[in-house]
């Protein structure tokens, strides 16, 4: 077996690694649970190399994603659901007709245009689905996946109540709503209910989320983004603890706020 160019190659590996006869004992004994995390973690994984611009990471962690559906795929067929065939059937089709002004007679005026009727029939879709289901008033949130992270999920549900009208109006206003939720906080918090202050918290986040959508702003990539700032700037408030010689655990708060503030006036030079 040796390495291609050509997809079918990877189909055959996946193939080869799953047959009972001379297979992985590892990958034979996976199923579609016990792999589902790993679909999650390659997809960060690429997302991390490119938020770093690392085209050589990109390339690996782009195959390494692209090996997922076709486990998947492989495993659906020794079970007689569907083959990569398929899948790749299904994603054609439906690009096919969410575009019908590229491969069919409709005009869209822009990307906004585009876009609208990218929902309709998107909408459409939603609707055919609980049909197929027995139900007959679908939900905008029916298909907002359970498995988004929170923050993720929380913009995208925002953002289909929106179609409807149910939204802020204005940036102030999602403000206010901001400081209202601070303020049942601090009530929470002064109540000693644990678990009104963990609703009320979550109330918070997800309010928060909602002024980033309004903004918009992907909340996930300006959580990430705030994750990566705070993480090279505590990394030179540990270097210059060790530059005095003091344990950070040791250094004190007011030492540490004084490194910190150091390297914050140093990112506003830059």
């Amino acid at each position: 077996m040796q390495p291609s160019r050509d997809i079918s190659r990877l189909i055959e590996i996946m193939a080869a690694l799953r047959n009972p006869d001379g297979g992985c004992p590892w990958d034979l004994e996976q199923d579609f649970r016990s792999i589902r995390h790993y679909t999650i973690e390659e997809a960060y994984e690429v997302a991390d190399a490119i938020e770093r611009e690392d085209f050589v990471d990109l390339r690996e962690e782009l195959g390494d994603l692209l090996l997922q559906p076709i486990y998947h795929a492989q495993m659906a067929r020794e079970e007689g659901h569907f083959d990569i065939g398929d899948v790749v059937y299904a994603i054609t089709e439906k690009l096919i007709r969410r575009h019908p002004h590229v491969f069919g007679d409709v005009t869209a005026e822009g990307a906004g245009d585009a876009q609208e009727r990218w929902e309709a029939i998107k909408a459409g879709e939603r609707a055919a689905k609980a049909e197929r289901k027995g139900e007959t008033e679908p939900s905008l949130l029916d298909d907002v996946p359970q498995v988004l992270p929170a923050l993720a999920r929380a913009e995208k549900l925002t953002k289909r109540a929106a179609k409807v009208g149910f939204d802020w109006p204005d940036l102030p206003a999602v403000r206010a709503k901001i400081e209202e939720e601070l303020a049942e906080v601090a009530e929470a918090e002064t109540s000693g209910d644990e678990g009104a202050l963990r609703e009320e918290i979550g109330d918070l986040l997800f309010a928060v989320a909602n002024l980033a959508r309004k903004a918009g702003v992907d909340p996930e990539a300006a959580l990430r983004d705030a994750n990566s700032k705070f993480t090279r700037r505590f990394h030179y408030v540990e270097a210059r603890c060790r530059e005095e010689g003091i344990d950070p655990a040791a250094a004190g708060l007011e030492r540490l706020d004084r490194y910190w503030n150091e390297i914050r006036a140093r990112d506003r030079r830059a």
